[in-house]
């Protein structure tokens, strides 16, 4: 997609543009602009450049290191000990923690957007890295020589089998799932896809823009996620939903019609009811 000079994309168009295709899917970049539905005047540019001034320090510090435990060891150094990066504990629910200027300018974000910039200076030193969605919790593993090493993107901290699957415990006994019926721990460190990423760091957002019952940017976060999974009916619900709660009644209801063709059961008459009560209103 393409812009003639007097042709400004919005945000919108532009993060469209970004995650259109998964062959040429730009993670870092749509993962960055997420944050222009807070802050609409971000330079984009301005962060990517940090992130670049980032990777040529630390490929400073390598001095022709080829090792891969090596290149990881002086990579947690620098990220850990020189950056100081690590979980922003005392505000965990801070929407800002999801936008990646903010954590580099802080140096305090969630899993994913610290492990985000993580993975970021790591492919820049060549160490062969992925990110991990793991329930609860975003990883980081490496793949050395030696084999597999998970790590915790807050901290640079190593898991061992046992400790992930204590981890993973409590989410399958959430879902009632029971020792015999669970999944091998390995399919839960499956790579992550570029597009998975930016849909949970999304996820995030809509869940504590939910939470703060703030309407403006729930429907911001539900536009991103509608452009990333146009497939999923059920987005056009919670977007018809949340126009509603703010009382934009004519927008609710263009969501809700076209979600109330595949509703079904209770769900069906609950949309039903809700449109009714739309059309009253206006």
């Amino acid at each position: 997609m393409s812009w003639t000079i007097d042709e400004h994309p919005t945000a919108l168009q532009y993060f469209a543009s970004l995650v259109q295709s998964d062959e040429n899917f730009a993670l870092m970049e749509a993962a960055i602009s997420i944050a222009q539905d807070a802050e609409p005047d971000l330079d984009l540019q301005t962060v990517v450049a940090e992130m670049d001034r980032l990777q040529v320090r630390l490929q400073q510090r390598l001095a022709g290191e080829s090792d891969a435990l090596q290149k990881l060891s002086l990579l947690n150094r620098f990220f850990y000990v020189e950056l100081g990066f690590a979980g922003n504990l005392n505000n965990y629910y801070d929407p800002a923690n999801s936008y990646i200027h903010h954590v580099l300018q802080t140096r305090r974000g969630i899993p994913i957007s610290v492990a985000l910039i993580w993975l970021e200076l790591a492919a820049s030193i060549d160490l062969p890295v992925e990110g991990i969605s793991f329930p609860g919790h975003f990883m980081v593993k490496v793949l050395l020589p030696q084999g597999q090493v998970v790590l915790d993107p807050l901290s640079g901290e190593s898991f061992s089998a046992n400790r992930l699957s204590e981890r993973l415990q409590p989410f399958l006994d959430d879902a009632g799932i029971t020792s015999d019926e669970a999944a091998p721990l390995g399919l839960f460190l499956q790579s992550a896809k570029a597009r998975d990423v930016v849909e949970r760091m999304l996820r995030n957002l809509q869940e504590i823009h939910l939470s703060q019952r703030n309407w403006p940017m729930l429907v911001a976060v539900l536009n991103r996620l509608l452009l990333l999974r146009p497939e999923m009916a059920e987005l056009y619900r919670d977007r018809g939903l949340a126009y509603a709660e703010w009382g934009v009644a004519d927008r609710a209801l263009l969501d809700l019609e076209r979600y109330a063709q595949t509703a079904q059961g209770q769900e069906a008459v609950f949309i039903e009811k809700t449109m009714e009560n739309l059309r009253k209103e206006g």
